[in-house]
C-alpha cells in the first residue's frame, strides 16, 4: 500500500546518521509529517514532493572525502528552507563555496551554546547542546553569518535568513540537547510555514480510506499475536472493511505463560474481531530441536509460521491481501531501506517478501510508523489499556529468550520465571513506567545452597528498559527492594533456578533483546 501523502511534508535527507530516525520522530512530535529519503534523490523527484523544509541529517564522512555522500546542489534553489545538521551543516557550507577542515579540537558530548543571533530560531542565550564532530567550518559561504559559537567553535550554527538556510554543528533532535525540540519547531513553524496538521486521527482517516479503495470487495487476511503492532493493525483494517478481514492467530509453542488464553479472549470479546485459532507447538518445538544460532532460530520460526499459516490461509480461498504489521524500526534495522548506509542487525519476522508461491497482495498501513505512534494509534482506535500498554513482544518469542537448545521444560522453567517477574512489576506499578520488561534463561549452571544443600542449576537474567521507540534504551533503573523480591520469588518457586541477575547494559552498544 502507498505511504500516505498528506498536503504538507518535511523531508530529512539521510547522510547515514545514527540519529536520522530520531529527527523524523522530532519533526512528527510536532504533528507535522515527514519522509526518511536517501541523499542522492534526483532534485526532479524531490521537487515533485513539493517539500514545506528539508533536513541535512549527520553522518560519519567528511565532505572532503573522496567518495562522500552529496546531495544535489540545486537543492539549494529550490526556495525550499532547509536546516543543515552536523554533517548537514558542513555539506551545506561545502557546496555553497565554504571551507570545511578538520578541526583543532574535536568535540564529542556535551558542549555549552552562546547565541550570537536568535535568528527566529533559539530561545535563550547560552544552553547545553550535544556535539559529534571532528571537522568545523573555518570558512562561511557567501550571505551566511555565524548565529552561534562555543567555547572552542567559532561557528557551532549559521544562517543565510533570506534564503532561509540554516546549519547546526551540534545534535538538536538529542536528548542530549533540552533546547533542541523548540529549536526544531521554530524552523517548522517560523520558517517552513508547516500546521499542526498530521494526527492519528488524520492517519486512521487516510489509512481507511487507502485500505477501502484498494481492497473493495476482497477478504483480508492478517496475522496475528496479541501485541500491540498486529492487534493495532487488525484494528484498523477492521475499521475499514469489517468483516472482510480474517485474522490467523499462530500458537508457536513459545508464547509465555497463559498468553494464547488471553488473545483469545481479547480478540473475540474486546475487539470483536474473528480470529481463527492455530495450535502449531509441536511443529515448531520439533523444527528447533538441537538448534542454538540465534539467527538460525529466527529463519526457522519465521519458515514454519509460513508453513502453518500458509496451511491455514487456504481455508480463505478467496482472499487476496495478506496485511502486515511492519513498522519503521523493523525496516531499518533489517536494513530494508535504502536511506543511507544500513546494516542489518537482526532478522524480523514480518520484513520482507511474501513467499513466491504465496499469490497474495501485501498491505502494509503501519510501515511509516514508529512504535511510540502505534500506541497513540491504539488509543485514537479505542483499544483497551491492556492491548496498547502490553509491552513488546518479539516475534520469535521465547526462542530468543532462552540462550541455546530449546525444550519443554527450559520453556516452562522461563515462563514461570517471566510470570513472576511481570507479576511483581505490576503489584508495584512499575509495568506502565518501563518500555520492556522480561526475563532470559542462560546458557549455564552455576552453584547454589538450599536446605544446607549443594545445587547446580540454572540461571535466570532479568532485564527491564526504558525507552520511546526501541532504537536507543537504557535500562531501568528499578528498585533494590523489587529486585530482591523477584530474585527470591524466582529462586524459591521455579525448581531449577538458584540464581537470578540483572542487565544493566543500554541500547547501543547492546540489544534490547539477548538473541
Amino acid at each position: 500500500m502507498a505511504a500516505l501523502s498528506p498536503k504538507q511534508v518535511v523531508i530529512v535527507l539521510d547522510f547515514g546518521s545514527q540519529y536520522s530516525q530520531l529527527i523524523a520522530r522530532r519533526i512528527r512530535e510536532n504533528q507535522v509529517y515527514c519522509q526518511i529519503l536517501p541523499y542522492d534523490i534526483p532534485v526532479s523527484e524531490l521537487s515533485s514532493i513539493s517539500p514545506k523544509g528539508i533536513f541535512l541529517s549527520g553522518g560519519p564522512s567528511s565532505v572532503y572525502d573522496p567518495n562522500a555522500p552529496q546531495c544535489d546542489p540545486e537543492i539549494f534553489r529550490l526556495g525550499v528552507p532547509i536546516m543543515g545538521i552536523c554533517y548537514g551543516m558542513q555539506l551545506m557550507a561545502h557546496l555553497l563555496g565554504g571551507e570545511v577542515k578538520p578541526a583543532l579540537t574535536r568535540e564529542y558530548g556535551f558542549a555549552q551554546l552562546y547565541t550570537d543571533k536568535t535568528a527566529d530560531l533559539f530561545e535563550e542565550k547560552e544552553f547545553p547542546v550535544w556535539m559529534s564532530h571532528g571537522d568545523n567550518v573555518f570558512q562561511l559561504p557567501e550571505g551566511f553569518e555565524p548565529i552561534a559559537h562555543t567555547d572552542n567553535l567559532p561557528v557551532a550554527a549559521m544562517a543565510d535568513i533570506s534564503r532561509k538556510l540554516l546549519g547546526l554543528q551540534f545534535h538538536p533532535e538529542v536528548v542530549h540537547t533540552p533546547a533542541g525540540k523548540n529549536i526544531i519547531s521554530n524552523f517548522l513553524f517560523r520558517f517552513c510555514d508547516c500546521s499542526p496538521s498530521w494526527t492519528m486521527k488524520s492517519f486512521i482517516e487516510e489509512n481507511v480510506s487507502q485500505i477501502r479503495s484498494k481492497v473493495g470487495k476482497d477478504t483480508v487476511i492478517c496475522g496475528v499475536s496479541g501485541g500491540v503492532d498486529s492487534s493495532v493493525l487488525a484494528a484498523l483494517i477492521n475499521k475499514a472493511i469489517g468483516e472482510q478481514l480474517r485474522c490467523i492467530f499462530v500458537d508457536n509453542g513459545l508464547l509465555r505463560k497463559n498468553e494464547a488464553a488471553e488473545v483469545i479472549e481479547t480478540f473475540r470479546n474486546d475487539l470483536c474481531i474473528n480470529l481463527h485459532f492455530v495450535d502449531a507447538g509441536e511443529k515448531f518445538l520439533g523444527r528447533l530441536a538441537d538448534i542454538v544460532e540465534p539467527e538460525l532460530k529466527r529463519k526457522i520460526i519465521g519458515d514454519e509460521f509460513i508453513n502453518v499459516f500458509q496451511e491455514s490461509a487456504r481455508q480463505f480461498g478467496d482472499a487476496r491481501f495478506l496485511a502486515q504489521g511492519t513498522l519503521y524500526p523493523d525496516v531499518i534495522e533489517s536494513g530494508g531501506v535504502s536511506h543511507g548506509p544500513a546494516a542489518t542487525i537482526k532478522s524480523h519476522h514480518n520484513v520482507g517478501g511474501l513467499p513466491e508461491d504465496m499469490d497474495l497482495e501485501l498491505i502494509e498501513p503501519l510501515r511509516e510508523l514508529f512504535k511510540d505512534e502505534v500506541r497513540m494509534l491504539a488509543r485514537e482506535l479505542g483499544l483497551p489499556d491492556k492491548v496498547f500498554k502490553r509491552h513488546p513482544f518479539p516475534g520469535p518469542g521465547l526462542a530468543v529468550r532462552i540462550i541455546g537448545e530449546i525444550t519443554q521444560e527450559r520453556l516452562d522453567i522461563l515462563r514461570e520465571a517471566d510470570a513472576i517477574f511481570i507479576e511483581e512489576l505490576k503489584t508495584s506499578g512499575l509495568y506502565d513506567q518501563v518500555w520492556q520488561a522480561f526475563a532470559v534463561l542462560l546458557p549455564l549452571k552455576t552453584v547454589g545452597v538450599m536446605g544446607d544443600e549443594r545445587t547446580y542449576d540454572q540461571v535466570i537474567g532479568i532485564r527491564a528498559v526504558e525507552a520511546e521507540d526501541a532504537m536507543t534504551a537504557d535500562w531501568a533503573h528499578l528498585p533494590y527492594e523489587l529486585l530482591g523480591r523477584v530474585s527470591s520469588r524466582i529462586i524459591n518457586e521455579v525448581r531449577g533456578v538458584n540464581r537470578v541477575v540483572y542487565d544493566i547494559s543500554s541500547k547501543p552498544p547492546s540489544t534490547i533483546e539477548w538473541e
